[in-house]
């Protein structure tokens, strides 16, 4: 099944650079290692997010759906690790989740508004790099990612709702700041190999 991804391509404002895509079939089983740590990495971010703001009703009944599905996405690629016979490793985080998180306000309601809108761009970006991937790599992982690509948008699509749902106004300002620090790092260069890392420069560092 095609999913039009369109609207996720134009939230974002920018592609995944060519670069990057030459060099990720050279690094596969690091970028897949780096998958399975951030869908366990989304789910304990929507998990953390429903007990801080307990208060919020349409957040718990969204969030709860999402770490579902991030817990089995999680589970799948492990099983595509087994399958594949790649040996779990521990692989540190890239600088793009920690880069996204500085333009968080640390006042609420802000925060929690800013926490969405940086959810609603992970997400996104995971969307369309999937999306990206899916020419580059074997047909099984194809029909992985592009399995994929509907929960992801659908993701991005919630935490931007709970985002102006909370606001109550106009968030237009928050996601341009956003926008432009996540295009920053995904066209910037990158020293590290990553799912969400930025362009490929030499040499690149190791998993750890």
């Amino acid at each position: 099944m095609t999913v039009d991804i369109s609207q996720v391509i134009r939230f974002l404002g920018c592609k995944t650079p060519q670069a990057w895509l030459d060099e990720a079939p050279k690094h596969m089983a690091l970028l897949l290692q780096d998958h399975a740590n951030c869908e366990k990495k989304a789910a304990g971010t929507a998990l953390n997010l429903m007990y801080k703001y307990n208060d919020f009703t349409d957040l718990q009944i969204r969030l709860a759906q999402l770490v579902r599905e991030e817990m089995l996405h999680y589970e799948q690629v492990l099983e595509l690790l087994q399958k594949r016979g790649q040996p779990w490793q521990s692989v540190s985080a890239s600088r793009y989740a920690g880069g996204l998180r500085q333009s968080i306000r640390t006042f609420e309601p802000a925060a929690m508004i800013d926490i969405l809108v940086v959810g609603a761009f992970v997400e996104a970006r995971s969307c369309e790099r999937f999306a990206a991937l899916m020419p580059y790599v074997d047909t099984d992982l194809a029909k992985f990612y592009g399995y994929l690509l509907k929960s992801e948008a659908r993701h991005f699509m919630d935490y931007l709702a709970l985002a102006e749902t909370i606001a109550g106004q106009s968030i237009q300002e928050r996601i341009n700041i956003v926008r432009k620090i996540e295009q920053d790092l995904i066209l910037s260069p990158d020293t590290q190999m990553r799912f969400h890392s930025g362009i490929p420069v030499h040499p690149l560092m190791g998993p750890d």
